[in-house]
């Protein structure tokens, strides 16, 4: 079973920077990671996002680090393209090495913080803040780590995190969250808990135009994505009031060609329905090629905090003060 030998070299991996074994570097400037146990969506790219906001509503010059997964070499990929349509003034370097990416924020853009897309198993560079975000959808991971279930590493690995945050929180009962909650406290007793919605609040087109959610309910629709969790995009749509007729599943990260807009056009076409809708993470890939007769919209909206915000702000006002100290 190649889950038995995953692990195991998981847990060397972490047992090696744990001991001192393996150096971690440390880069002048604070650094703050937004990542997860288990492979698939659980709102990285709007809680990366929320903390961009913050951070330069506060005045401190941020910039983003992140790996760049499915990219080739000074191309974008998807959460790139949606953080720089969303972040236009942010910085955002991409490099597997993290390290390396992070001084070259610091260097080329006088970041004065650097937030890390994606990090938590990124152990070489060492960070100020390790928020782990757990989806209330499927929080453990099945259970087993990958290849048989869906965690990167034994959920051991949240004993490592400073912050917890369970996104998706609204598709979860007050009593399935205290599950959760007490299931994490096993691992990460004094991590702040924090839970977060990134429910959508408005409708958004190609071109950047904005409709109210409100517009396409109770009409039919036709749906697409290409993302880690499609049952998240699916309840959000039901939340809607949409009336799901149709829906194409495709592999996270996808790279649509224009062969693949046309096909997607062509079944739309057939279908009858309002409008066909995807998520933003797709928008911002497809959206310049969709030349079907049925308008294209994507959810979208942004982080909002229902439980913990005061104790992670206050977190966060300390690496503020600390990252515009030492510049």
């Amino acid at each position: 079973m190649l889950e038995v030998p995953y692990t195991a070299a998981v847990r060397l991996r972490n047992s090696r920077y744990d001991s001192g074994r393996a150096e971690i570097t440390r880069v002048s400037v604070p650094v703050v990671s937004v990542g997860n146990l288990t492979l698939g969506g659980t709102g990285k790219t709007p809680t990366v996002e929320w903390l961009a906001r913050w951070f330069s509503e506060r005045n401190v010059k941020v910039g983003l680090v992140s790996r760049g997964y499915g990219t080739k070499q000074g191309q974008a990929n998807d959460e790139a393209l949606e953080l720089a349509q969303k972040l236009p003034d942010v910085p955002h370097v991409l490099d597997p090495d993290r390290v390396r990416g992070a001084r070259q924020a610091i260097e080329q853009y006088r970041c004065q913080l650097i937030l890390l897309d994606d990090g938590f198993q990124h152990r070489r560079i060492a960070r100020d803040l390790d928020i782990v975000l757990v989806d209330a959808l499927e929080p453990f991971g099945f259970g087993h780590v990958f290849p048989r279930g869906t965690l990167r590493e034994p959920l051991a690995g949240w004993s490592r995190a400073q912050v917890i945050m369970l996104t998706r929180a609204e598709l979860a009962t007050a009593q399935e969250r205290a599950q959760i909650c007490q299931q994490v406290r096993q691992y990460a007793p004094t991590a702040i808990w924090v839970e977060a919605t990134h429910a959508p609040k408005w409708l958004q087109s190609p071109t950047g135009q904005q409709q109210s959610l409100e517009s396409l309910a109770g009409k039919s629709i036709a749906a697409f994505c290409g993302i880690g969790n499609p049952a998240g995009f699916r309840h959000a749509l039901a939340q809607c009031g949409y009336k799901l007729t149709a829906m194409r599943e495709f592999a996270d990260h996808f790279a649509y060609t224009a062969q693949h807009a046309a096909e997607l056009a062509q079944w739309a076409d057939k279908l009858d329905v309002a409008a066909v809708v995807c998520t933003n993470k797709d928008l911002v890939k497809i959206g310049p090629l969709w030349s079907a007769g049925k308008p294209l919209v994507a959810l979208a909206g942004q982080l909002q905090l229902l439980a913990g915000g005061k104790e992670l702000e206050s977190r966060l006002t300390s690496l503020a003060e600390l990252a515009k100290s030492r510049s």
